[in-house]
């Protein structure tokens, strides 16, 4: 084997290190690699670029640019966030929309408004949640009698009945007649509880013929739509409402 070969065999050549940092100069902190010296090279060319970039592209701005995302996002902490549009259809209106025509929606409209009426007339409406309560003032002559006043007493009826909205007798009703109907708590209670039910089925019932005279309404705009073709939007359209168009006014032939 040459000499010149023996030299150039990767196998008996010497790793060349870097040397470390002297000891006298530890105050100075590490010592810079070439590693570490290619790190900082590229970030610090990168960061020139960008900057040039951003210098050219203030440069060669035009004043009057627009573009659409000037008014479809905002700066949010230092952040560009777009804009969430406002919601016009729910799923549930689209999905009933495609599928169904405005016949069927006033059907079931009509259906459940016929409904709500006949658990209106079952129901007496006086206890029922979301309906303001009715005040009773009283009026007294002293402050003594403001400290000692006892509702039970001024209404002239038992301390168990104050609470009731209705059907709250006084005590020489009491006294007169029998008393009927349930006197156990538990089946009172039972009443209760059926009668809220009662008031929650009601709810439901008023909210779903709502959606449903939204849904005949957004439908029967969209047929006019298609029929008229000269309009001018008055109000745009929302998840509660639909839209309001005006049309230009033509003689028929």
């Amino acid at each position: 084997m040459s000499a010149s070969f023996r030299k150039a065999l990767k196998s008996r050549q010497k790793d060349h290190k870097e040397r470390s940092q002297p000891g006298f100069r530890k105050n100075l902190g590490l010592l810079e690699k070439k590693k570490d010296y290619k790190l900082r090279a590229e970030d610090y060319k990168k960061k020139r670029t960008t900057l040039n970039a951003l210098r050219k592209k203030a440069l060669e701005k035009n004043p009057d640019e627009f573009y659409f995302k000037m008014i479809s996002t905002k700066l949010q902490d230092g952040v560009h966030v777009i804009k969430q549009k406002t919601e016009e259809v729910t799923d549930e209106q689209m999905k009933i929309m495609r599928t169904q025509d405005i016949k069927y929606v006033e059907m079931k409209r009509v259906a459940e408004a016929r409904k709500i009426e006949r658990l209106k007339s079952e129901l007496h409406l006086l206890d029922a949640k979301g309906k303001p309560k009715n005040k009773h003032t009283f009026f007294c002559d002293t402050k003594k009698e403001v400290l000692n006043f006892d509702l039970a007493e001024r209404l002239n009826t038992a301390p168990e009945l104050v609470n009731r909205v209705y059907n709250r007798p006084t005590l020489e009703t009491l006294h007169k007649q029998r008393v009927t109907g349930p006197t156990n708590m538990n089946v009172l209670k039972k009443l209760a509880k059926q009668r809220q039910r009662q008031y929650d089925l009601l709810n439901q019932r008023i909210e779903r013929e709502k959606k449903m005279f939204v849904i005949s309404q957004k439908i029967q705009a969209r047929k006019d739509i298609m029929e008229k073709r000269e309009k001018v939007k008055v109000k745009k359209e929302t998840v509660n409402s639909a839209p309001i168009y005006k049309f230009k006014s033509q003689r028929k032939r």
